[in-house]
């Protein structure tokens, strides 16, 4: 076998259409584009987004307004009735918290709310919490600390 002898697989090469080479091609006369209107034309092409005159989507919808609070700080919450997992006289903090699968943001700060009673007696490490949290664990017999 020679270099001469190489041909490519059949059917793995198709002939390239030869547009606007005389009616005999088949592709002559209007070379594929149709007949009349925009795109039949020579530099008949629109830029994109272009609705031809009506007025565009970029332009129908309204613009945002105001800003992004970009330094809101958002909370891991969690209820003090919650809390009821853990045993009593246990010290809990974020890593119990992720443990028990009470928080989902590993980055995110924890806040206790007061929703709910805690009849256990736990010590509470927490980056925030509710007055109502607060009273309510102190009430247990527990502790509310701020990390």
């Amino acid at each position: 076998m020679k270099i001469n002898d190489l041909r490519p697989s059949e059917g793995s090469v198709k002939k390239r259409r030869r547009i606007g080479r005389g009616v005999g091609s088949g592709h002559g006369t209007t070379a594929g584009r149709g007949t009349k209107g925009q795109l039949a034309r020579s530099g008949g092409k629109t830029r994109p987004g272009f609705e031809g005159g009506q007025m565009p989507l970029q332009r129908r919808i309204p613009r945002l307004k105001g800003f992004k609070n970009n330094r809101k700080v958002v909370f891991d919450v969690i209820n003090v009735e919650e809390l009821e997992v853990f045993k009593d006289e246990e010290t809990v903090d974020k890593e119990s918290f992720r443990a028990k699968g009470l928080i989902k943001k590993s980055d995110a700060p924890v806040k206790i709310l007061g929703g709910g009673d805690l009849k256990k007696k736990l010590t509470v490490k927490a980056d925030h919490f509710s007055k109502g949290a607060k009273e309510k664990i102190e009430k247990s017999g527990g502790k509310a600390e701020v990390i």
